[in-house]
């Protein structure tokens, strides 16, 4: 049987996540994406991730000292970097600066160290792209905080939960494109690095990582509240794509945009463009009930990345960095488990030439 794209084969084994999309669940290791958004932090999740099981505290301190330990640059990086065009994109100076990185001699180590540098690597490449100064980064502050520090130099606390809760969202989502191609290099017993090099290049194409511009668009033409249900109605009359609803997998709500759309609600108080984004969610799937009830067209988490985007003043170029830099916990994960239990990745080509 010829299977394109290998749609539908099963590949792997895996305890890291599991997808329903009938029903619209998501899990990390059996937990929801709900529950953990909810109740744990960026670096919580990511050592779960990683190890099977919660840190203790003393356990979750030993990690957040090693993530704080390896954010800075070494010089050979910086090196790099200042000699990358500056009309190349953040993805391209990304993929080039992690393959020049050294592979430490445990694969824990070597994740550590990835999960840390890359928030450092985007947001130095994008200050220095816009001409602004490039911010170091702050070792008090923890790794989302941080992470928004160095790209806007400004710290907030609520910024960085509704940032903390969709990176928690993309850190994990079974065998995309992305993950997959780590898995194949590693699967050569090839080093960490390298499979990480593999999954940021698979992540840079435009059909894996996308961006938000379609959403961010969507937004602005309708501006206010009370112009939603025109243009949506226009749209749909138009035969014009929705930007942000509907997805591959997910055949009702997408989990993940419902626990961040959960987190907004639970804020003091949310920014404009996010009360924007909630009320035109509501109305659209109104809308879309209504007059196309069999399509089953829900919110995506893209809908709601680009509403925080925004919401947070986030260049929409910086999206599919700052996707990365969550999904490389996953990215890691995944690798190690591959390491742990490796049989090489060798599938069959049927010959159609002459």
């Amino acid at each position: 049987m010829y299977y394109p794209g290998l749609k539908g084969v099963t590949a792997v084994e895996t305890k890291l996540s599991d997808i329903d999309g009938a029903n619209g669940h998501l899990t990390y290791r059996g937990i929801s994406v709900q529950k953990l958004v909810e109740n744990y932090s960026f670096e919580e999740i990511a050592y779960y991730l990683l190890h099977g099981v919660f840190p203790n505290p003393n356990q979750l301190q030993l990690f957040q000292t090693a993530l704080r330990g390896n954010r800075e640059l070494p010089p050979y990086i910086r090196n790099i970097l200042s000699n990358i065009p500056i009309e190349q994109s953040i993805m391209d100076a990304l993929r080039t600066t992690i393959s020049a990185l050294s592979a430490k001699e445990e694969a824990e180590d070597t994740a550590i160290q990835l999960i840390a540098i890359i928030p450092t690597i985007i947001a130095n490449r994008y200050r220095v792209m816009k001409k602004l100064g490039v911010i170091e980064p702050n070792p008090r502050l923890n790794h989302v905080e941080n992470f928004i520090y160095m790209l806007t130099g400004e710290t907030n606390t609520a910024n960085a939960r509704i940032l903390e809760a969709y990176l928690i969202m993309t850190m994990e989502h079974g065998l995309n494109a992305s993950t997959f191609a780590a898995r194949v290099t590693i699967s050569t017993e090839s080093d960490l690095v390298s499979a990480i090099t593999s999954a940021i290049g698979t992540m840079k194409g435009p059909l894996h990582g996308g961006a938000p511009s379609g959403v961010i668009d969507l937004l602005e033409e309708i501006a206010t509240k009370d112009q939603i249900s025109e243009v949506i109605h226009n749209k749909i009359k138009n035969k014009e794509r929705i930007m942000g609803f509907g997805h591959r997998v997910y055949k009702t709500v997408d989990p993940r945009a419902e626990a961040l759309k959960q987190i907004i609600y639970k804020l003091e108080s949310s920014p404009e463009w996010i009360e924007l984004a909630v009320e035109t969610e509501k109305v659209t799937i109104d809308i879309l009930n209504e007059l196309k009830p069999n399509q089953k067209l829900y919110t995506n988490v893209e809908y709601y990345a680009a509403a925080i985007m925004k919401s947070l003043e986030l260049d929409p170029e910086l999206f599919t960095a700052i996707f990365s830099s969550s999904r490389i916990v996953g990215w890691c994960a995944h690798a190690i488990e591959q390491k742990n239990n490796n049989v090489i990745f060798r599938p069959n080509a049927t010959y159609v030439g002459n």
